[in-house]
């Protein structure tokens, strides 16, 4: 059944890549045969793959359900692969309502970014920890992964906004900001592949080493050792000799991983503005050409009308619940508490400021951006980097 359930997100994940090329083929022509306004031959095909992959990733989820007796939620992998889901099935639902493919252009390469980022993870069946023994698990988790995955989709919207609307002919703060935007997507996929690469050749190498209480323990890297532990001894014939040496209350593994996330960002993205000679933004300026502003800040808005009461259900009300059930506290100020809060509040303020204070278009759709990058760093930083009792997440 384990099996069956990796083969079928490998399904999935094909189907997803193959639709963005249908998807870029469906931007050229808006109008079927009858001049009427929809979706062309490509856009259906787009649609049709990324159901299908959909479905397959569905069939994911149960079969590794059935496979692991609860739901496939409880670590990182599972998790962030059911964020994924989670945002393609979210793009679905919003697709049918507005019927625009450019969208799924930018929502899909997101959703397999995702998804490929979740593959970097151990992706063994483990038994639950006493706290996750709960079917708050099922309800909490999901429901705030899909509270997620509907906010990310203003994600999307805001940023074919901004594509359009900031004047790439000249350089100002504003073409700055949303060049790390795509900057920042690059170096997820930096990381991805050269995890992958380091992973295909099978590299490895451990260390014994002092943590910061004087306990002997031993590490092993997955990537060549940039950054070494401290008072480090190398355990295998074939590591590479750290060039740095981290203090001991710095946990180097991490460290290194963080630069080579860094270093393969840039070289992928320098590679990239080498092919396109210009900013990945300006390259993406003529495909967002016939869109009309006011129809994509609608659906960002909308996207965090349903998005946010979703995530407050999930990451804040039902989180509340199982906490009290698992620590016998409602609250503790564990660090991901802590970033589910800043999460809702910056939300919160998001609907405020487009209510009360008009913050509609090029505003909203920064604030769409920056509020993706605060779940992003709450699903990476806050789960890996920051110690906790949600720490079993990594």
């Amino acid at each position: 059944m384990a099996a069956l359930s990796s083969n079928l997100l490998f399904i999935a994940f094909i189907l997803y890549l193959v639709s963005i090329l249908f998807y870029g083929g469906s931007i050229k022509s808006k109008k079927d045969m009858n001049g009427k306004k929809g979706t062309n031959r490509w856009g259906t095909i787009a649609v049709f793959l990324t159901i299908i992959g959909f479905i397959s990733q569905l069939g994911y989820f149960i079969t590794r359900w059935i496979a692991a007796g609860h739901a496939p939620v409880s670590n990182m992998f599972e998790f962030t692969t059911f964020f994924g889901m989670a945002l393609v099935g979210a793009f679905i639902v919003i697709y049918f309502i507005y019927r625009t493919t450019l969208l799924g252009l930018f929502t899909m390469p997101v959703a397999i970014l995702v998804i490929a980022y979740a593959s970097m993870f151990p992706r063994d069946i483990t038994p639950l920890i006493p706290a996750l023994q709960s079917y708050w698990l099922h309800i909490h988790v999901t429901t705030a992964a899909i509270g997620e995955a509907i906010l990310a989709i203003s994600f999307a919207a805001g940023l074919i906004y901004l594509v359009k609307a900031i004047d790439q002919t000249k350089s100002t703060k504003r073409t700055f900001w949303l060049e790390m935007v795509m900057f920042s997507l690059v170096t997820v996929l930096g990381f991805v592949v050269v995890s992958s690469v380091f992973s295909g050749i099978g590299y490895h190498e451990k260390f014994n080493w002092t943590d910061k209480h004087g306990t002997q323990a031993v590490v092993e890297y997955k990537m060549p050792a940039i950054t070494g532990p401290h008072d480090s001894e190398l355990l295998t014939k074939e590591g590479f000799k750290p060039l740095i040496e981290m203090p001991a209350f710095i946990n180097a593994k991490k460290a290194n991983t963080v630069i080579w996330s860094l270093m393969s960002g840039l070289v992928l993205y320098g590679l990239i503005r080498l092919i396109l000679r210009k900013r990945i933004a300006a390259a993406l300026q003529p495909l967002v050409k016939n869109i009309k502003l006011d129809f994509v800040d609608e659906i960002s808005y909308r996207s965090v009308l349903i998005g946010f009461p979703v995530f407050t259900l999930g990451a804040l009300i039902f989180a509340m619940i199982w906490a009290q059930m698992a620590w016998s506290r409602f609250w503790g100020w564990d660090p991901k508490e802590v970033w589910a809060l800043i999460t809702w509040l910056f939300y919160a303020a998001f609907m405020h400021l487009r209510l009360s204070k008009g913050w509609h278009g090029e505003k909203s759709a920064w604030l769409a951006v920056i509020g993706f990058v605060i779940i992003m760093f709450n699903l990476v930083a806050v789960n890996l980097v920051i110690a906790g009792l949600h720490s079993y997440a990594g």
